[in-house]
């Protein structure tokens, strides 16, 4: 399995951390299955297939990796937790967290959270979202 990029590799990484916890293994015994699978006794030391055979390993003896929420079952809201990423990664906000991002859903409509707007008030958010971004990529 190939992993995408840093980042793809940092949560392959995180899974395996999260994997030893919730196995219980003790630091020797993780490493001890690192060895024995990879013959390496670091995550930091192996390959993306090797990452991906430990995980294997892991799932075998028990381990059950959860899959990740969306932010919400609604699309309009989707669409505006992925506008405020596009505009954290242009690094337009000083804080990206949720609770920013229920403020500036609070000053456009009145309603605290991204999660319990209606379709036209998640519209007003998304193009209000929308043109900040523009004027971000458009440098002004």
């Amino acid at each position: 399995m190939k992993f995408q990029g840093h980042a793809g590799r940092n949560a392959m990484m995180a899974k395996l951390h999260i994997a030893k916890k919730e196995l219980g293994l003790a630091d020797d015994d993780y490493r001890a299955v690192m060895a024995r699978v990879t013959g390496k006794t670091s995550s930091k030391d192996c390959s993306d297939g090797e990452i991906d055979r430990v995980l294997t390993e892991f799932k075998r003896l028990g381990f059950k990796p959860k899959a990740a929420k969306p932010f919400s079952a609604k699309p309009h809201v989707r669409k505006i937790y992925a506008l405020w990423a596009a505009l954290e990664k242009a690094g337009a906000l000083s804080d990206a967290s949720r609770k920013a991002l229920a403020s500036f859903c609070e000053r456009q409509t009145g309603v605290t959270s991204p999660d319990w707007l209606t379709p036209p008030q998640a519209n007003k958010v998304t193009e209000g979202l929308k043109s900040w971004l523009k004027r971000v990529e458009a440098g002004t």
